[in-house]
């Protein structure tokens, strides 16, 4: 039997409809399996698996769609009914955690009638129900109702306060000297002769890069870090004590503790124990870099005493450019936008063993959505949008959604990508993320063909999900595959010395740059684990602690740190998940990325088996042992 993708709206009035239906439809579905489940007929372990795995896929999907439409589509009104169906869904899901009758049917399942996998998932079913506080009494179990329904609503005004809060500066053209002359091109002065700069990923990151006025850099890095302030402040208040509140209530010291359970770290106190010993790390390269930067700084204005956040990515562009002989301008020529997206599917495709063949017959919710299947052998195994322009109302960041959850022979695999991009020419930078944050629908798609809906797709640790995209980034950092698609206006291919000069010029600021993620890292952490009533104060206090960047006065950074509402005290997951890329990346040859050996075996052996296994087991199935930090250790000392 075929597996057929979803079948999206044909007409802007059917979105309704879809969201609608699909999930009070997939909600059904699940109120029906339970009652199958609770109903008193015997039934074997699998058959009991087996029920609970349809409804799994339909809730999947469903949750997936939801998520992703209430930060994508163009109509507000259809954002709105997605927050809503999201809701719901996790209503019903927090529900059914407290379903007793329900977890006694899975408690009482014997393990040894199970192969393997599915006794793991037995395990984490089980798992989950105790989570969610199913042997807790009424009145708590009734408490973590409450909590669980505000939580996303929170969450969700949180979210959505960044999304919609697009601020603009209106500057004078002489502040935008420094810039690319297509950025100035683009953004003509208006009648009252200023220029709009926005908070939009295109606006603010290559003013922050290029611009040489100081005072402007630093108007529009305040303006780009008081997003969602001040109404954020208090919804973040109230997440993190509603976290406070929950782990408490299930036994555990903090969130973090809670958090950290289900991941490779294991505990919370193992948190604040790594984030310290990767600052460490970078301490002394870290601090080296920023007097390079500081020194380089004081050319232009010799009382500058600090690197801050208005400066850093200018003064590393100088550095790279004068000491490096890498200009991001000259670089940025070679990045068309179509080309980059052409290549990235070349050489995705050929490392993989995949191929892309674009759908302009499938409905998509924007008109600069592109949709491709995606076959292996000729057999199309999954769909995969790209949404990589900013629109008002879309979310802000780089990220992957799934919009529909593999499982084999019945429901094929589907994700969306999610970026910022401009249009034109892009910055090397971007063209990195780009191959990042295609790393996580690749992994979706060939980890897509799972029995069980639990393990489908990007369904590992946390702390392990970055790592397949953070190591698929060096393909975008090698001359040959460059060469490929890395062209100018006249055709010419990107030289392979200027590629030689990038990556030299991009080992400067590594430990700069881990010290800022660490900042990240612990204000992730360390909010959730203290919760002070001056987050202002708090996040100062961490940035001089971990950070060797300034924070402007009067500036909110967390306030738009959406990474707080997601990933709650996890952020260190991305250097976590970095640690084991550069390990998984020792495995290849520099020399010959394309290595068809090396390359299917860690397409089959990681991405293919999705969460089916612990993340620590596949990786050891790669490397022939367990991972260690010694490739990142030589990778952030500059040795690798």
């Amino acid at each position: 039997m075929t597996v057929e993708p979803l079948a999206l709206p044909t007409s802007p009035a059917a979105w309704d409809t879809f969201i609608r239906e699909g999930a009070e439809s997939a909600l059904a579905a699940a109120c029906d399996v339970g009652a199958q489940l609770k109903d008193g007929t015997l039934r074997t372990a699998n058959e009991v698996l087996e029920l609970w795995n349809d409804a799994e896929a339909q809730l999947a999907t469903a949750s997936g769609f939801t998520s992703l439409f209430a930060e994508v589509h163009p109509e507000p009104s259809i954002r709105e009914l997605s927050e809503q169906k999201t809701q719901e869904i996790t209503a019903f899901l927090t529900e059914r955690g407290h379903d007793r009758a329900l977890y006694e049917v899975f408690a009482a399942l014997d393990p040894s009638e199970l192969d393997a996998e599915a006794a793991r998932l037995l395990e984490h079913v089980l798992r989950d129900f105790r989570r969610s506080g199913v042997d807790r009494d009424d009145a708590t179990r009734a408490r973590l109702t409450e909590i669980s329904e505000r939580s996303t609503l929170v969450g969700q005004e949180f979210s959505r306060n960044i999304r919609d809060d697009v601020r603009t500066l209106r500057l004078r053209p002489e502040q935008l000297d420094g810039l690319p002359q297509d950025y100035i091109d683009a953004r003509p002065a208006d009648a009252d002769g200023l220029v709009a700069i926005t908070t939009d990923y295109p606006d603010t990151v290559p003013f922050l890069t290029f611009a040489n006025d100081r005072e402007a850099r630093h108007a529009v890095s305040r303006q780009f870090n008081n997003r969602a302030w001040p109404a954020n402040d208090e919804l973040l208040h109230e997440l993190l004590d509603l976290r406070a509140e929950q782990a408490r209530l299930l036994g555990y010291d903090s969130w973090p503790d809670f958090d950290a359970e289900v991941k490779m770290i294991g505990t919370g106190d193992a948190i604040g124990t790594f984030i310290d010993r990767i600052t460490q790390l970078a301490d002394a390269g870290g601090r080296a870099e920023r007097e390079t930067l500081l020194r380089r700084a004081q050319q232009d204005a010799p009382g500058i005493t600090e690197i801050t956040s208005g400066d850093w990515a200018h003064y590393a562009e100088l550095v790279r450019r004068e000491q490096y002989d890498v200009d991001a301008q000259q670089v940025r020529r070679y990045f068309d936008f179509e080309n980059v997206r052409a290549g990235l599917l070349e050489v995705t495709g050929r490392l993989f063993g995949i191929s892309y063949r674009e759908r302009d017959d499938v409905p998509r919710w924007a008109d600069d959505v592109t949709c491709y299947d995606v076959l292996r052998d000729g057999e199309r195994i999954g769909r995969i949008y790209l949404d990589l322009h900013p629109r008002e109302g879309k979310y802000k960041h780089a990220a992957q959604f799934d919009l529909a959850t593999g499982v084999h022979g019945r429901q094929l695999p589907e994700g969306t990508l999610v970026c910022n991009f401009p249009r034109g020419l892009m910055e090397h930078d971007q063209v990195v993320t780009l191959f990042h944050e295609f790393g996580h629908l690749v992994h979706h798609i060939l980890g897509g063909d799972q029995r069980w809906a639990r393990f489908s797709g990007v369904a590992t640790e946390w702390d392990f999900v970055e790592a397949p995209s953070q190591m698929l980034e060096e393909w975008a950092w090698d001359a040959d595959i460059l060469r490929t698609f890395a062209v100018d206006a006249d055709g010419e291919s990107i030289p392979a010395d200027l590629v030689a000069r990038m990556r030299t010029a991009e080992d400067f600021g590594r430990a700069f740059r881990v010290r800022t993620q660490m900042h990240y890292a612990a204000v992730s952490y360390r909010l959730h684990l203290e919760r002070p009533d001056d987050h202002d104060a708090a996040v100062a206090e961490l940035a001089r602690q971990y950070s060797l960047i300034t924070p402007l006065p009067d500036t909110h950074f967390q306030a738009a740190f959406g990474h707080l509402e997601g990933y709650g005290s996890g952020y260190y997951t991305y250097m976590w998940s970095l640690v084991i890329a550069k390990d998984l990346l020792s495995a290849f040859d520099p020399a010959d990325l394309f290595n068809v050996d090396v390359a299917s075996r860690y397409r089959d052996t990681i991405l293919a088996r999705g969460g089916s296994r612990d993340a620590a087991d596949l990786v050891a199935d790669f490397l022939g042992r367990p991972y260690s930090f010694d490739a990142f250790g030589r990778w952030l000392s500059g040795d690798a």
